[in-house]
């Protein structure tokens, strides 16, 4: 079975092809609502086939979206380029997923399908921390009851909002500094951004931990865009899969679909 599927953020959209389960290519785009379906047809068989896959080899598609004006666009070109619509996964599809929280509706695709691939991967209560537009903090136990979790502001819109409303401080490239102690302005707000960002990644997880409902302690997982950047500097960080959305994708296709 080979599959295109399709995370939509806020940011970015991360595109991937999946073959039995597993996560053999992928790519990322910028979200833009204002691409037509022909436009975003000629995205993905362009992606597609510079993997040197041949269309007609796919045999389904999913997605998962936060961004309603791009999923329609989107479910069309991928309809045409499969040959059949693809599965859409939200918070009503059947997963087998129980969203044990106040307003279950509102719960974004992304975070279900995360975790509905740690409960399943690693088959224990997990923590799972997306790194991208926001940083989201998903809490399942191991059979699947997604018990809430924490929103806070993504580590680049945090850092874009502090270039915007500061005027003397530039724009710089998102990278650890050697030491937290910075002697040059570029220096002391990497170590800021991605420091401050590790050191929150670590407080808040040790804060859902002490919160914990069930007996044992939660493993920590993380993914998203930005995961390798804190992951060295981030203690609480067990594993790092940046691939879990796209592999929540497959798994979700093959409840849906099967």
């Amino acid at each position: 079975m080979m599959l295109l599927v399709a995370d939509v953020g806020n940011t970015e959209t991360t595109l991937g092809l999946c073959v039995d389960g597993a996560v053999r290519h992928h790519w990322r785009v910028t979200t833009e609502a204002a691409r037509t379906p022909d436009e975003v047809h000629l995205l993905l068989h362009g992606l597609v086939a510079a993997a040197g896959i041949d269309p007609r080899q796919l045999t389904g598609a999913a997605i998962g979206s936060v961004v309603p004006s791009v999923t329609a666009p989107l479910a069309e070109s991928m309809a045409r380029l499969v040959g059949r619509p693809p599965v859409i996964v939200d918070a009503r599809s059947p997963l087998g997923i129980t969203l044990a929280v106040d307003e279950p509706m509102t719960v974004g695709a992304d975070r279900i399908i995360n975790t509905l691939a740690a409960s399943r991967l690693y088959g224990v209560d997990c923590i799972v921390v997306d790194l991208g537009t926001a940083t989201t903090y998903d809490c399942v136990t191991a059979e699947g009851v997604f018990l809430g979790g924490v929103i806070q502001p993504g580590i680049r819109t945090s850092a874009e909002t502090l270039f915007r409303r500061t005027a003397k401080l530039a724009a710089t490239e998102l990278v650890a500094p050697a030491k937290v102690l910075g002697t040059r302005t570029d220096e002391c707000i990497r170590s800021g951004v991605v420091y401050g960002a590790a050191d929150s990644v670590d407080g808040i997880v040790r804060r859902l931990k002490r919160e914990w409902p069930r007996p044992g302690i939660p493993k920590v997982v993380a993914t998203g865009g930005l995961v390798e950047l804190v992951r060295p500097h981030a203690l609480e960080i067990e594993h790092a899969e940046p691939d879990l959305t796209l592999m929540g994708l497959c798994m979700a296709y093959g409840i849906l679909a099967g």
